[in-house]
């Protein structure tokens, strides 16, 4: 390295040159004075600044390679994990509803176990290292780069077996007429819903008094045919806009005759509470709410009635148990040329159960032709909800499970697949919120 020399008149110039590999600079600088004290220019080799970019290039590298890896390893394994747990729990309550079916078509009792909880936890890590060795001179230039990631999930399952008084009731409890309705709302058939639920229809007089009972029960052949044929009517009417199936709704009345004027305070938190206070003719006031009463089944609107003739008969049909659905089909409605009125009773979870098994090998479902005086309409499937029984595994993409040497699974039709569906349903709605069952079994992995 050459240093700059004072007393140069030309101009300031840089030159730089380098052969066989020796590298000098000479710099010209204006002439200072002699006083100053001359400060040597220092300059880096050429190489150090190409091995320097060299480095920084490779950590930046690294470091993006890095952020590439963590982000592709966490997201997809937690995605793949959460899955995979929610597509396990969901088989699990499916094969759990074929064993219990299964059990009872073998004459023995039910029992359900819950994956009450899941709990994972995730570690996803990423590693990367790089070396390398760079010259200038002839020969080969060496670079290692080195990528690893790994990713581990620690989970535990709460596992409880569904036992109690609490859940026997509900198991053995008949399902309410809301819980019907609320199938029927939602779009589903009418005449599915009955067929699955209903255990069959209990003819009444205007008054409420029993005249017979229409069993859902091949074992009657009559009454099984009649029930068949009633659920179909209803279907048309519903397909055709003609059936509706609704709680009703009336004012109750809380206070029939209040004769002083009613605080505004009083007005205002009854109105945040639903009740409304009205002042009569006489100029007295009531005080009155919305209220929600039984699910009716009828040809007609219920709406049409008059608030007192709906109270008046939600008054009546209160005689019977939450597990009746009143049905009204008067002649002079559509579809009047089949009148009935009665009430479609409602099965328990076990008797839904237990009618399905009985239908596998001890009292099949057999095929009935609707009632051809009344409209063109289709009967449904013969069985309500089919299970097959086969020595041999089905189609994975059916729910089966494996008891006692042979595959229970259902049947492979839209109709039977909704009818699953709605048994699925019918059974989260039974088991409820899992709690007061014991202790649970947990299992860590």
């Amino acid at each position: 390295m050459v240093y700059a020399v004072p007393n140069y008149s030309h101009a300031p110039l840089l030159q730089n040159t380098i052969a066989g590999g020796t590298s000098s600079i000479d710099v010209a600088v204006a002439q200072q004075p002699e006083s100053e004290t001359v400060q040597p220019t220092i300059w880096r080799h050429k190489g150090e600044l190409l091995d320097f970019v060299r480095r920084a290039t490779l950590n930046l590298l690294a470091g993006v390679i890095t952020v590439a890896i963590s982000g592709c390893v966490g997201p997809p394994v937690l995605e793949r994990q959460v899955l995979g747990y929610d597509e396990v729990t969901k088989m699990l309550d499916e094969k759990l509803l074929l064993l219990n079916i299964a059990r009872v078509s073998n004459q023995e009792p039910v029992h359900f176990t819950s994956t009450s909880s899941i709990a994972a936890t995730f570690n996803w890590t990423a590693t990367l290292g790089a070396s390398g060795e760079v010259t200038e001179s002839k020969g080969t230039n060496f670079f290692n780069l080195n990528i690893g990631g790994s990713a581990s999930e620690n989970p535990t399952f709460s596992i409880s077996p569904i036992s109690g008084k609490e859940f026997t009731e509900r198991v053995a409890t008949p399902f309410p007429d809301t819980i019907f309705e609320f199938l029927v709302f939602q779009g589903g058939r009418i005449d599915q819903a009955m067929r699955l639920m209903s255990a069959g229809i209990e003819v009444q007089k205007p008054d409420g008094r029993f005249v017979r009972f229409i069993e859902n029960d091949p074992r009657r052949p009559k009454e099984y045919e009649e029930f068949r044929q009633i659920a179909a009517h209803l279907q048309w009417l519903n397909d055709n806009r003609q059936l509706f199936v609704r709680p009703l709704v009336f004012d109750e009345t809380l206070i029939a005759d209040f004769k002083n004027t009613p605080r505004a305070e009083d007005i205002n938190n009854g109105f945040n509470m639903g009740l409304r206070w009205r002042q009569k003719p006489n100029g007295n006031y009531e005080l009155t709410r919305l209220k929600g009463g039984r699910v009716v089944v009828t040809n007609f609107d219920p709406m049409a009635l008059s608030d007192q003739q709906r109270f008046e008969l939600d008054e009546k049909i209160k005689k019977n148990p939450s597990g009746f659905v009143y049905l009204d089909i008067q002649p002079n409605g559509s579809g009047g040329n089949f009148p009935i009125q009665g009430a479609i009773k409602l099965r328990s979870m076990f008797q839904i159960l237990n009618f399905i098994a009985t239908g596998i090998r001890i009292a099949p479902e057999f095929e009935v032709s609707p009632n051809v005086s009344i409209e063109e309409t289709d009967a449904g499937e013969t069985a309500t909800l089919k299970i097959n029984v086969t020595n041999n595994p089905p189609d994975l993409r059916l729910p089966t499970v494996y008891y006692d040497g042979h595959y229970y699974s259902v049947n492979d039709t839209v109709w039977d697949r909704r009818s699953f569906l709605i048994l699925s349903i019918l059974f989260q709605t039974t088991i409820g919120r899992i709690e007061n069952v014991g202790i649970p079994i947990t299992i860590s992995k």
